[in-house]
């Protein structure tokens, strides 16, 4: 079951229950701990799903030591914070407990507030490790759309990053503080908006060039103007298929953007320990790859704070993903679960909630030399995505290879 078919699962379950679900306890049991669920977070282990945590800084207040009602943990780096309300409660308000949790733990960088039904999710995009009084993304599990959908992807376990969270959380703040602007300017243009498009009209052919000062005048009789050009322009996009046009540029340019985020990520991210376990996996896969007679790609790999990633060279060529932490080891693969399990045999494997709706699949490993057995496996892995890049061994090498 992909993710969106579990995010409509759980708001049909959430819609029988609303009405009987009574008071905080039963909301964190009947809506919230589903929802965390939902986004791949194991809610058994206490290791990574943290009821009523108290951290070392936590102070007392009336007799007791403040919480949060649960840290969300990947490989042991605490992510995201959620504070509890009852159903039925507004989950506008935050306690200042949370934003003291939030500043104090500098590996986190979302905190969610929610009655269960909506989920209000807060970073520091204004001043870094301090929390946003307002929150840049909101998600209602019962009135929701596919936008939503995948805005909710990014805190999904398995796709939890802190760099591309922050980038698209400024994106969303800003485009919809742009798009209010535009929409008051194409509503109701201001006069220094009529009176810059005015001056910028002999850009597009010297005869349409006013002469002279802009006056107010001028600008009295281009409003009209303005608001007919406004409305025969949008009429125009809106009518015209502006596919072949636009596909090429925005495809190189939304790549660029990825190559940079990833840039600022490995900076940001350098920091992160990468322990000798996952260096001896990655040499493990790296000399199974190595076999393969139809590509000859140089694997890399990537360290962040929620899994190992090994790729063909780009982190967005990733074909592996390790989680080995202490308590726990699995590794997710691009392939279909029905395909894995062909090749795991013996072995524990999960269809998951993917990335950005590609295919995905987990397998549960006891320890690194698990891979050992899994040979067949890693290899479909890493030449099923080298298929994609098409970068094939000349066929003098295929010779030497297979001799």
């Amino acid at each position: 079951m992909g993710f969106t078919e579990d995010i409509i699962k759980l708001s049909e379950q959430v819609r029988k229950r609303f009405d009987q679900v009574v008071g905080e306890e039963a909301t964190k049991m009947a809506l919230i701990v589903p929802f965390l669920s939902a986004l791949g977070y194991d809610v058994y282990d206490p290791s990574e799903v943290m009821p009523e945590y108290v951290a070392d800084f936590a102070t007392r207040r009336a007799g007791q030591f403040e919480k949060v009602d649960y840290a969300l943990a990947i490989n042991g780096t605490k992510v995201m914070l959620v504070e509890a309300k009852a159903r039925g409660q507004k989950a506008e308000a935050h306690d200042g407990q949370l934003s003291r949790y939030f500043n104090g733990l500098l590996t986190t960088k979302v905190a969610i507030v929610t009655n269960g039904v909506e989920y209000r999710f807060f970073t520091d995009l204004r001043d870094k490790n301090v929390m946003d009084k307002e929150p840049f993304f909101t998600f209602n599990i019962l009135e929701y759309d596919t936008k939503d959908i995948d805005n909710l992807k990014f805190f999904h376990r398995d796709n939890f990053e802190v760099t591309a969270i922050t980038n698209h959380a400024e994106e969303m703040v800003y485009v919809k503080g742009m798009t209010q602007l535009l929409g008051n300017l194409l509503r109701s243009p201001s006069e220094e908006f009529v009176r810059f498009l005015v001056a910028e009209l002999a850009t597009v052919a010297p005869s349409y060039e006013i002469k002279g000062r802009i006056t107010g005048k001028i600008i009295d009789k281009f409003k009209p103007i303005v608001k007919k050009s406004i409305q025969g322009s949008l009429v125009e996009l809106m009518t015209r298929s502006l596919s072949q046009e636009i596909t090429q540029p925005v495809e190189l340019e939304v790549e660029q953007e990825i190559e940079e985020e990833e840039k600022q990520q490995e900076s940001q991210e350098s920091k992160v320990v990468t322990t000798a376990e996952e260096i001896e996996a990655f040499e493990k896969i790296k000399a199974i790859t190595q076999t393969s007679i139809s590509y000859n790609f140089e694997l890399q790999y990537k360290d962040t704070a929620s899994y190992f990633g090994i790729n063909l060279g780009k982190s967005t060529w990733w074909f592996l993903r390790l989680y080995l932490s202490s308590q726990k080891k699995s590794f997710i693969t691009r392939l279909n679960v029905d395909e894995v399990k062909s090749l795991a045999l013996n072995f524990e494997v999960q269809e998951i909630t993917a990335s950005l709706g590609d295919t995905a699949s987990k397998v549960i490993i006891s320890s690194v030399s698990d891979f050992d057995k899994l040979t067949s496996l890693i290899l479909r892995c890493y030449e099923a995505e080298a298929a994609k890049h098409q970068v094939f061994i000349p066929d003098i090498i295929r010779m030497e290879k297979s001799a």
